[in-house]
């Protein structure tokens, strides 16, 4: 059974092109929105041309994206979140579809927060001991605005690009309709393997990495 969805509506809408720094370009149209339960100023991007994918017999391509400031602006290598956001721009916008830029950093704890967890990683720790060991939960991440923002846009039933069931399973609670989860690349570095590691370590999230240590 689905929970009952609040009714967000669209703010704005703009067309911005985009220029990523290995010189890939595209263009969106980005949308914001009035009545997100968090108050916060999540965006939409619609890339490509979602309605030629439904006339074709396809669903919109759908990207969930959990906004990582050090990774996605500073080119951190400490994660895989700045080439996830590479790779879904350029996938959804061959296909036709939305990214949803959601406002929750550190998976839901906050920047400083999520700060303070790599210096308990450095000491020791992994990425979800880490934030537990800060008071939080593992994943404080929350998918009601992600449905909001499909909801307010129209959008009907999606294919969720990610290797995390608990998006796709978290849609499918908000009503959502997911006919696929359509997994992300892999993108493994010498600074961010034992951030994938500790994912990959996780049974939901065994398709991250080819390897468990």
């Amino acid at each position: 059974m689905s929970e009952t969805l609040p009714v967000a509506t669209i703010r704005t809408q703009v067309t911005v092109p985009l220029r990523f720094p290995d010189g890939y370009t595209t263009t969106a149209r980005l949308f914001t929105f009035d009545g997100l339960v968090d108050g916060r100023e999540h965006l939409a991007f619609r890339l490509g041309d979602p309605s030629a994918a439904e006339r074709a017999g396809d669903v919109p391509l759908v990207r969930p994206h959990s906004e990582c400031l050090t990774g996605d602006v500073f080119g951190s290598q400490r994660c895989d979140c700045g080439p996830q956001l590479r790779e879904a721009v350029q996938r959804i916008a061959d296909v036709g579809g939305y990214l949803l830029y959601l406002r929750q950093e550190g998976r839901g704890i906050g920047l400083y927060a999520k700060l303070d967890a790599y210096a308990l990683q450095d000491a020791g720790l992994d990425t979800f001991e880490a934030n537990v060991a800060l008071g939080h939960a593992e994943d404080e991440r929350d998918y009601t605005v992600a449905a909001q923002m499909l909801a307010a846009l129209g959008v009907g039933p999606i294919s969720v690009l990610s290797n995390n069931p608990e998006k796709t399973e978290q849609l499918g609670r908000l009503g959502i309709t997911v006919t696929e989860q359509v997994p992300t690349g892999v993108f493994l570095s010498p600074a961010n393997a034992d951030y994938l590691a500790a994912k990959a370590s996780r049974a939901a999230r065994a398709a991250d990495l080819p390897f468990v240590r």
